[in-house]
């Protein structure tokens, strides 16, 4: 999935890191998908991409490893949608860190609010990308809430492997 060049060969482990995940659509897409919106209708809707940027990021990232199909039931219907894989959800800590950094080094759009993300073993929120921040414990997806007020809602990750 390069950008510019292919340093899937590369020695340096940073550049065959930005080799798959260099795409600013990468990492939202891993974001909605941790969040359990992992349907293709849900995915164009939430990051208000075109279907043919997201299916080539889509086919991509499965080829890449960070994600999977899945099928699910639309009705009476069989679909396929897409959930992460252990290498998507080892991406936790970097996009809970994005958004600390975010936080704390770029202006608040009006009308934005703080957004928490909330550590559900011991309730607190945490403000480390890896590791409570109240109680040490490494976080997981399956233990992550991120409270989004401007959505108003509390957005709960969703383990590896799993469609909401």
């Amino acid at each position: 999935m390069p950008l510019r060049s292919d340093w899937s060969a590369e020695f340096c482990p940073v550049r065959r890191s930005l080799d798959v995940l260099g795409d600013p659509w990468v990492l939202l897409i891993i974001r909605d998908v941790l969040h359990g919106h992992g349907r293709f209708d849900a995915l164009r809707d939430n990051l208000q991409i075109s279907e043919p940027v997201l299916s080539r990021r889509l086919a991509a990232m499965v080829e890449a490893g960070l994600l999977m199909r899945v099928d699910y039931l639309d009705g009476a219907r069989t679909r396929q949608g897409y959930a992460a894989t252990e290498a998507a959800a080892d991406l936790l800590p970097i996009l809970q860190q994005l958004a600390v950094w975010g936080e704390r080094h770029t202006p608040m759009p009006e009308g934005g609010a703080h957004m928490a993300m909330v550590h559900e073993t011991c309730g607190q929120e945490t403000t480390d990308g890896g590791v409570c921040s109240s109680c040490g414990e490494r976080l997981t997806p399956e233990q992550m809430t991120w409270v989004k007020p401007w959505k108003n809602i509390r957005d709960r990750l969703q383990p590896a492997g799993t469609l909401r």
